[in-house]
């Protein structure tokens, strides 16, 4: 996501990703190298990818991912010429992704005070940071925990900068053997690759959606179930296409039922299906998403946190995110990936309050739910933060190794209360496809009322966070409104 932001999101010529995702390519003799890059070359769908696999090998290429079932190669090439000579017959188009980086929209992490370790009741409002917890209640977390808190056999993919093995909270709550790390495009599920390296972004994401009721810290939405990291953001803190296909692929293929998804794809925030460079990355995107679906998966994503009217893009001054920013005109051609994929549930933010998160991006037939991302501005009108007012939940100090509590704000954090929800929603009815799972979030969500007039909850930091509702009970601001625990499991 944007605004708050820190950056965030080698290759082998033969490598195993999983069931169906043999890996094979060559490399022929190179007259004059350039530097490595790495290229999305797309095959045409309902075929074998052979022609395309040879026409890299032709081009001075090495494959290091093939995803079969969706007709896109990862390519590894020095050669400068690569994207002018692979194209033919058998690729239908090529990306290099050099400079494709997306910064993680990190946030600010303040750490809380290590809790005294308390008797493990099973209730979650016994947990010792709980009554620090105002979003849990907001969703009626308490009432839906005590009909289920979610089922072992169902497992998310968070997709993220992975999650700390070690934390108390969330070390039995990991499916280590479903935790892969796809940098590069590649898998590997070594312990130590699906770690948190320089973020604990996703180790936040994953206790909000399923830290354990153990006496210990804080309680997730759905401490019954269990969360698979699916690491995508590299050491720098940018996510690549290539990661996030390699991650849709991963959760589609190792049984995960629900993924949660707090970034944006491409360094510019709106990726333009009419750009030749980006059309690969979007379509390459689509196929992997399309596919996690016919498979069971229902893709959670955050709207993002630029306060811009989805719905209605004109311009975008803040991208590329990985280079310096200039001002492009857009349209509707220019989505923000993965919120604005078709099949994707796109979640907006609101604070304390219940009211729209100051940053929280919205717009009408793009947001489908909300959920509590916090807003530690609104209390002050944006003169200064109060940090509780933020979500709390597990963090792992990247400077000093070790596992604490914190609290973030951003959709980034309102997102995996939706997937928690729809985590639940699966355990206590299972087998919902993932368009009946995401009719039932929006069914049993609490519709929320469109406020007046301008809307502006920080308006010390200026006009740049009006922002105008539109809509009658399904509105821009929140879909079809609130998610609610209890209302998904009773």
């Amino acid at each position: 996501m944007k605004n708050l932001r820190r950056k965030t999101l080698a290759a082998a010529s033969a490598v195993t990703l999983g069931v169906g995702l043999a890996v094979t390519g060559g490399l022929a003799p190179a007259a004059a190298a350039g530097p490595d890059t790495t290229f999305l070359v797309l095959a045409p769908q309902g075929a074998t990818n052979d022609k395309a696999v040879a026409r890299v090998a032709a081009a001075q290429g090495t494959v290091v991912a093939n995803y079969e079932q969706i007709g896109v190669l990862v390519v590894r090439s020095t050669n400068p010429d690569f994207a002018a000579k692979v194209v033919g017959n058998g690729v239908e188009s090529v990306a290099a992704t050099t400079g494709l980086g997306t910064a993680l929209d990190e946030g600010e992490t303040v750490e809380v005070s290590a809790p005294a370790v308390a008797n493990a009741t099973g209730d979650p409002t016994k947990e010792p940071l709980f009554g620090q917890q105002w979003d849990m209640p907001m969703i009626d977390v308490p009432q839906a925990h005590a009909v289920t808190t979610g089922s072992a056999d169902v497992v998310v993919g968070v997709l993220d900068s992975g999650i700390s093995s070690t934390h108390p909270d969330l070390a039995s709550q990991i499916a280590r053997d479903r935790s892969t790390s796809c940098i590069g495009g590649v898998s590997d599920t070594t312990e130590a690759a699906w770690n948190p390296t320089t973020s604990d972004h996703g180790t936040h994401v994953a206790g909000t959606i399923a830290a354990a009721i153990n006496g210990v810290g804080v309680t997730g939405v759905a401490p019954g179930v269990k969360v698979a990291a699916v690491k995508v953001v590299n050491d720098d803190g940018f996510i690549y296409p290539e990661a996030a296909v390699c991650g849709f692929l991963w959760a589609a293929e190792h049984g995960m039922q629900v993924t949660n998804n707090s970034y944006y794809i491409d360094p510019w925030e709106f990726n333009c299906r009419n750009d030749a460079r980006q059309r690969p990355v979007w379509q390459a995107v689509q196929r992997a998403i399309r596919y996690s679906n016919s498979k069971g998966v229902l893709n959670v994503a955050s709207a993002g946190n630029s306060n811009v009217d989805l719905a209605h893009k004109t311009v975008d001054s803040l991208s590329p995110g990985d280079g310096t920013p200039e001002v492009r005109d857009i349209n509707s051609a220019c989505l923000d990936l993965p919120a604005e994929a078709p099949g994707v549930v796109t979640v907006s933010a609101v604070g304390p309050t219940g009211e729209k998160s100051y940053y929280s991006s919205y717009g009408q037939g793009v947001v489908d739910v909300t959920a509590p991302g916090g807003d530690t501005r609104f209390r002050t009108q944006g003169a200064r933060s109060t940090l509780t007012d933020g979500i709390l939940s597990t963090t792992f100090n990247t400077a000093t190794r070790t596992n604490g509590w914190g609290y973030k704000q951003g959709t980034s954090m309102s997102g995996p209360h939706a997937t928690g929800v729809a985590a639940l929603a699966l355990s206590a009815h299972p087998g919902m496809s993932p368009g009946q799972l995401a009719s039932f979030l929006e069914r049993t969500a609490e519709a929320k009322s469109c406020p007046e007039g301008v809307y502006n909850p920080a308006p010390l930091l200026g006009a740049v966070y009006n922002a105008t509702c539109s809509g009658g009970e399904r509105n821009s601001f929140y879909g079809a409104g609130m998610v609610n625990a209890y209302n998904v499991v009773k």
